[in-house]
């Protein structure tokens, strides 16, 4: 069984289903450990002051980013403050059907659970997944895990609730900015495409 990431509830009207978040995705990839060669024991990395050449301890490192070439630096106090206010739910906001999603906009996958096995958390958990199956539709929402907002969209999946984490609209580049390339095709080129297309379909 996964762990849970966050619990808490996903909340629609007056309507509250107690869920747990867990990861649909397994990380399936080789992690090497970097090893010193001559007597194979781990490296360490640490943190050097890249002026004095000195370790640095983790209560002296401060927080910057470049703003047009002059270093801003970034407080933990002010770090705080613009942290969004945590909350133990999903807020609905809308339902859509899914066709209406740009799948270019799903980020990370994950797994919504009832939180307990009360008869109440169950029925009303599989009420609201036959729901949104039968009807083919997405709640769209956000809720905060640890320090961000994320804007997400739940679906029914195999019998489950499925959340997906969303790019905000703003995180997707424009599809000019990458160029399509090339000139338009003629007819004869896209009838042979379309012909093609078809007979793998």
């Amino acid at each position: 069984m996964a762990r849970a990431l966050w619990s808490g509830s996903l909340s629609f009207g007056l309507v509250n289903v107690p869920v747990q978040l867990v990861s649909a995705a397994r990380d399936l990839d080789y992690h090497f450990q970097q090893l010193h060669d001559k007597d194979k024991v781990p490296i360490e990395q640490r943190r050097v002051c890249s002026k004095e050449n000195e370790e640095v301890t983790s209560e002296e490192v401060a927080h910057g980013y470049d703003l047009d070439g002059k270093q801003v630096v970034v407080t933990d106090e002010e770090l705080a403050s613009v942290q969004p206010r945590k909350t133990r739910t999903i807020d609905v906001e809308a339902f859509v059907d899914l066709g209406e999603v740009d799948p270019i906009y799903f980020d990370h996958p994950y797994f919504l659970i009832p939180a307990g096995d009360s008869e109440g958390t169950l029925r009303a958990y599989r009420l609201l997944a036959e729901t949104m199956a039968d009807r083919d539709q997405v709640a769209l929402g956000r809720f905060v895990m640890r320090t961000k907002e994320y804007l997400v969209a739940v679906r029914a999946r195999e019998g489950a609730l499925a959340l997906s984490t969303m790019l905000f609209h703003d995180e997707v580049r424009p599809a000019k900015d990458v160029g399509g390339g090339g000139k338009k095709p003629s007819k004869k080129q896209l009838d042979t495409a379309v012909t093609i297309v078809e007979a793998l379909s």
